[in-house]
């Protein structure tokens, strides 16, 4: 277990806003297009606090889902009026966990490289008060872009003060010129931003297998969807919160359809069944999940429903 406990934050934290707060008078019109607000969901897991920050989002194209045909996943969307005319609506979500001694980031989104609505993670950190500076770890799940392009956007070390923790079977995957060679040409970004990484972090660690991170916070295998994808288990006084980046898209097709992936996946067969296994799982134990590219905030239940399975979204408050 590594000690991250460098600052005592809870009281500073405790009286943040969940949203950027609006002036206190307001112009009937406007002389231009509106700032973006900073978009959060905050939960309370027992002494912990997790800040849901959307990143924004991307239209991912019909064409790039795999284990159905196009036609299929247009269908399978329009059924729940998610279907837009050029694709499926994806969230980008990072996470921000506060237990009052230390911040612990998962992820850092796609910081505009796959998608021109992303890059909203620094102005949502900076509104909360909290600056790179700040941050006292750094969990990533995969070694997609999506997920660790803010890390080295402006080919710097953004969070210079962070523990970095990641799968070696992904950093072994991405920075290996053979298999970058044999990859499609839509993910060679994923492999430049970790090589990017590997070479700006000094402070680097590469894991293995399910280990505690620091203390109620602990990473779990979810390989298939790279090979060293990890999930995030966030757990505290008899609750917990289970943090599953890519193991679901969108309710539309997850979970009821397990087999229902995406060309950056890169052993189907093994996501396939790594999502069989975990929506099962989910179910039986009731588990209280987050997905990165579900709705926002995407956090939810995946429940029985007769014989099938389906998405339940869990109601927050502020």
């Amino acid at each position: 277990m590594v000690d991250l406990t460098r600052r005592g934050l809870a009281a500073s934290l405790a009286a943040l806003p969940l949203l950027a707060t609006l002036p206190g008078t307001v112009s009937a019109r406007s002389s231009g297009a509106l700032k973006p607000l900073p978009v959060t969901a905050r939960y309370q897991v027992g002494r912990f606090e997790v800040t849901v920050i959307s990143d924004g989002y991307i239209d991912f194209p019909f064409e790039l889902f795999t284990g159905v045909t196009p036609d299929q996943a247009r269908a399978a969307t329009q059924a729940v009026f998610a279907a837009g005319n050029s694709g499926v609506r994806a969230s980008f979500a990072t996470y921000l966990i506060n237990d009052g001694q230390r911040y612990v980031l998962v992820d850092s989104g796609p910081a505009g490289t796959v998608s021109k609505t992303s890059g909203y993670l620094p102005g949502t950190l900076a509104a909360l008060g909290v600056k790179p500076t700040d941050i006292d770890a750094v969990i990533l799940t995969h070694a997609h872009v999506d997920h660790i392009g803010g890390m080295v956007t402006g080919n710097r070390n953004n969070y210079p003060n962070a523990d970095v923790f990641i799968d070696r079977r992904d950093v072994k995957t991405f920075t290996d010129p053979a298999t970058e060679a044999r990859a499609p040409a839509i993910t060679k970004s994923s492999f430049e931003a970790t090589q990017a990484l590997v070479r700006l972090y000094p402070r680097l660690q590469q894991i293995d297998g399910e280990r505690e991170i620091t203390r109620g916070i602990s990473v779990f295998d979810l390989s298939g969807h790279t090979p060293g994808q990890i999930g995030v288990k966030i757990e505290d006084g008899g609750q917990s919160l289970h943090l599953v980046s890519d193991m679901m898209f969108h309710p539309a097709a997850h979970p009821a359809l397990p087999g229902f992936g995406i060309i950056f996946e890169m052993d189907k067969a093994a996501a396939d069944a790594s999502r069989a296994r975990f929506f099962a799982k989910a179910a039986e134990e009731k588990s209280l999940l987050a997905a990165t590219h579900m709705p926002f905030p995407g956090v939810g239940r995946i429940v029985k429903d007769g014989a099938s399975l389906k998405w339940l979204p869990a109601d927050w408050s502020y």
